[in-house]
């Protein structure tokens, strides 16, 4: 009977082992499932490679996330597909006759008393400013400050009541300053450089992926689109945090990557797709042996910025369906409102569904909201809203709500990166972010992927893709 007692226990414990160490040896390790992640692992996998796939969230996507909501779906993360040139993305749609659709807006302005805004001047200023973004600077300057010197004089000879108007001048500086913010992603328009080295691909850069969602990209990756097999050699685990990534710095052999739950994974090798902002938090705890003083330097000064979403659903569509409202605030009526909602300066309707609308938020602002319970997001976000729309429309209560976390998600800590003053400095940082590390005999062991690694398409999902594909090919050559 002892005996009985004493294998039964060990029987447990072996069980309980199995559950937290797995030793199967695989080729290649791929942290992060987000586009870097998935590109870099599907293309191993067609080529027969045998890949283990750890993602720490219960879904794929990283910073995309399509979810359901209203009628149809919107996008928490990425919204669009910047140009169509050369784009990893937009040619898989089309390789696969998946529909994509340019975006437009029928932009109209609203004042804070609810009259309306000259909508033509409005646009002809943004597009300048949108514009002047793109010209070459010279030397590196602030991109606020290089805009605002290009713009001032434009207004003098166009705009020249506007140009004298304090008032307009500083609610309209305050607004362009969220619009190239939320292309830059950065959190304040002068954070960024006027030397960024970041590319446009051609064609339109706002083409969506509307009803399909964003989500679409992912399963035609990964052979999931339509109920599809998957990869056959492809192993995806969800709900795996990796803790701690093992690598042969001054020796040779395996990659051991060790998760939250215990269990252990080996591989010839490891490309690791998380994050700029988690990197930022964790490198230290994550590697071992530590890692290079380049490649430390590269994450510290490499920044990341904060956008978040406030989305809105109603019983019914109350706007007309391209509509994009800026709101411009007075003076006198940013006095009577918290600083987050002032901070508020346009909504537009969203392609996946037709009764969603969307507010954008920028830095500081979007920490802020993430905090707050999503109840009062709702009823604060509508206070702003009545106030500009409801003199003109009739505006029933929302019936849900939704507002992003990509920073306080501990497996995010930001959306996108930028070029800042500093990378003029460090012009190698995100070249050293993406190099390779090898074991002592040269052999590749730590490879790196994420937009922010790669040199021109950094901020996009093309640009994380393309890095994705970069190191599986280079893995593969």
């Amino acid at each position: 009977m002892e005996e009985r007692v004493v294998l039964f226990l060990s029987l447990l414990t072996l069980r309980h082992v199995s559950s937290h160490v797995v030793n199967q040896k695989y080729d290649t390790i791929v942290v992060g499932l987000g586009s870097a992640g998935a590109t870099a692992a599907s293309t191993l996998a067609k080529a027969g490679k045998r890949v283990l796939a750890l993602e720490a969230q219960d879904r794929v996507g990283g910073r995309v996330h399509t979810v359901q909501f209203g009628d149809g779906v919107v996008e928490l993360g990425a919204e669009w597909i910047h140009g169509i040139e050369k784009s990893r993305v937009y040619g898989t749609a089309i390789t696969n006759n998946i529909t994509i659709q340019c975006q437009e807006f029928d932009v109209r302005v609203y004042r804070s008393d609810g009259a309306l805004g000259n909508a033509g001047v409005f646009d002809d200023l943004i597009t300048f400013c949108l514009d002047a973004m793109d010209e070459p600077s010279g030397e590196a300057e602030p991109l606020g400050k290089y805009i605002s010197g290009k713009l001032l004089p434009y207004m003098e000879n166009k705009y020249p009541e506007l140009r004298n108007d304090k008032d307009f001048m500083e609610e309209f500086l305050d607004i362009v300053n969220k619009v190239v913010d939320r292309h830059e992603g950065s959190n304040d328009w002068n954070d960024a450089t006027s030397n960024s080295n970041y590319e446009l691909l051609g064609g339109s850069q706002e083409m969506s992926w509307h009803r399909h969602g964003y989500k679409t990209f992912f399963e035609l990756l990964l052979n999931t689109y339509k109920n599809g097999p998957g990869w056959s050699t492809l192993d995806v685990k969800l709900n795996k945090e990796v803790k701690l990534i093992k690598w042969p710095r001054d020796s040779s052999g395996d990659v051991e990557v060790t998760c939250a739950d215990g269990s252990v994974f080996t591989a010839d090798n490891v490309i690791v797709t998380v994050s700029l902002g988690v990197l930022k938090e964790r490198h230290q705890a994550l590697f071992s042996p530590a890692l290079p003083d380049d490649k430390v330097t590269a994450i510290e000064k490499i920044p990341i910025g904060v956008v978040g979403k406030i989305i809105l659903s109603f019983a019914e569509r109350w706007w007309p369906e391209k509509a994009a409202y800026i709101f411009q605030w007075l003076k006198p009526d940013k006095e009577k409102y918290e600083k987050w909602q002032v901070g508020l300066k346009d909504i537009s309707a969203i392609k996946g569904s037709d009764n969603t609308l969307k507010i954008w938020t920028i830095g500081e602002a979007t920490k802020l909201i993430e905090t707050l319970p999503e109840d009062v997001v709702k009823a604060k976000s509508m206070e702003v809203v009545r106030m500009f729309l409801g003199k003109n429309l009739t505006i029933p209560e929302p019936t849900g709500v939704l507002r992003t976390t990509w920073f306080s998600n501990p497996f995010t800590r930001g959306c996108y990166s930028y070029d800042n003053l500093l990378m003029a400095k460090h012009p190698s940082a995100r070249a050293d972010l993406g190099a390779p590390l090898t074991d002592s005999e040269g052999v590749l062991s730590v490879l790196f992927a994420g937009e922010a690694t790669d040199l021109t398409h950094f901020s996009t999902v093309h640009g994380a893709s393309d890095s994705g594909y970069r190191e599986a090919t280079r893995l593969l050559s």
